[in-house]
């Protein structure tokens, strides 16, 4: 009994934390990414009431019942591919994959789901998965397997590709987000694994809540603090950035800010329409990012505000800043041109040294005052 207490517990608990989830995203976002996410907590909220449900008849808190033992088996494993299936649906959005833009494609992606759904109901009358015997003890049939392999294929699937993602240089911008979903199936799986091979072990459940919690808390933190665009600090967080820079840096360095404006980017847009647009903004940030890698410092990126970026960092003199400058243009062409896209894509900096007493406001209005002087130089 004691054992059974502590199994619904864990449960329970796990049931509360995704409801609780699940209910703040509600509503929150209309994207199709965000219902995947949503449906995922929903498939997983059966999966831990199946599982607690015949769990409890198991351990005599509830009376057994042969056929609401093996119903209980039966949705634990259809809410397990659900689960994986739109667990998968929702890494792709995040990976923003050619794959979910068809929803044709995703239709069919499906058909592992509807596998398991059919081979579930044959079950009941062959038992080849699993079955209850007469006296209420669950045995694994021979294909038992067959469940697992038909639904971690899809979580298998989409995480190598994040994976792999992690080492491409066209996906830098993403690769925070990328290695939390390559990692994503660790803690499940080792639970799985163990759950497999000791079937009382109250794992599996928590595992999932917990790994719930934390892509739930990564999109909160996107939400509040990152320009959905390019994935870079938005504007509201450049001011706390500014703050901790400013305040706990190394005071021997020389602290600067620089100002970034694409050039002729009008035109871009007007030409080319707005998505295109969109593709040169993300090729700039990229471009930021991968220059500053270079630096001796770690620098703050922030999108300020349509094709205008700002960099925070600390530099031994101006020197080193204006070869930031140097790689950035570099970098930003070899992008462009492995683009192919059919325009120049360039940018004028400005850059302005920062102190204590400086406040941000006026720190950006003295970068733009040299951006503007550079533009004039250049006839922008």
């Amino acid at each position: 009994m004691t054992y059974a207490i502590m199994y619904l517990e864990i449960n329970l608990i796990s049931v509360i934390l995704v409801g609780i989830i699940r209910y703040k995203t509600n509503g929150i976002s209309k994207m199709v990414a965000q219902r995947n996410f949503g449906m995922a907590i929903d498939s997983e909220m059966v999966f831990f009431l199946s599982d607690t449900l015949y769990v409890m008849m198991v351990e005599g808190v509830l009376p057994k019942n042969k056929g609401l033992m093996l119903l209980a088996k039966e949705f634990y494993f259809f809410s397990t591919a659900l689960m994986c299936f739109f667990w998968f649906i929702y890494f792709e959005y995040m990976q923003e994959s050619e794959f979910v833009k068809s929803r044709k494609r995703v239709l069919k992606s499906s058909v592992l789901v509807w596998a398991v759904w059919i081979l579930l109901c044959i079950n009941i009358f062959n038992g080849m998965l699993f079955y209850v015997d007469a006296e209420g003890v669950y045995h694994r049939g021979p294909l038992f397997i067959t469940l697992y392999l038909l639904s971690y294929v899809y979580v298998f699937f989409t995480c190598i590709r994040a994976f792999i993602g992690i080492f491409q240089k066209d996906k830098i911008g993403k690769r925070k987000l990328l290695i939390l979903l390559a990692l994503f199936p660790v803690a499940p799986a080792g639970a799985g694994i163990l759950q497999f091979k000791y079937p009382y072990l109250p794992l599996a459940c928590a595992a999932l809540s917990i790994v719930t919690l934390i892509m739930y808390l990564n999109w909160l933190d996107e939400m509040i603090s990152i320009d959905p665009l390019t994935k870079l600090n938005n504007r509201k967080q450049l001011s706390y950035q500014y703050n901790q820079w400013i305040n706990n840096s190394d005071d021997s360095m020389e602290k600067y800010l620089v100002i970034i404006d694409a050039n002729k980017f009008k035109s871009i847009n007007d030409t080319y329409g707005h998505i295109e647009g969109d593709a040169a903004l993300i090729r700039i940030a990229d471009a930021l990012r991968i220059a500053c890698k270079g630096l001796s410092r770690r620098a703050s990126i922030t999108r300020f505000g349509g094709d205008e970026f700002v960099i925070l960092l600390s530099a031994d003199d101006e020197s080193e800043v204006i070869k930031l400058k140097t790689v950035i243009a570099i970098k930003l062409k070899e992008l462009n041109d492995a683009a192919r896209a059919p325009y120049e894509l360039t940018v004028s900096v400005g850059i302005a040294k920062a102190d204590k007493k400086t406040p941000l406001k006026t720190l950006i209005d003295n970068a733009d005052k040299k951006l503007y002087e550079a533009k004039k130089k250049l006839r922008y």
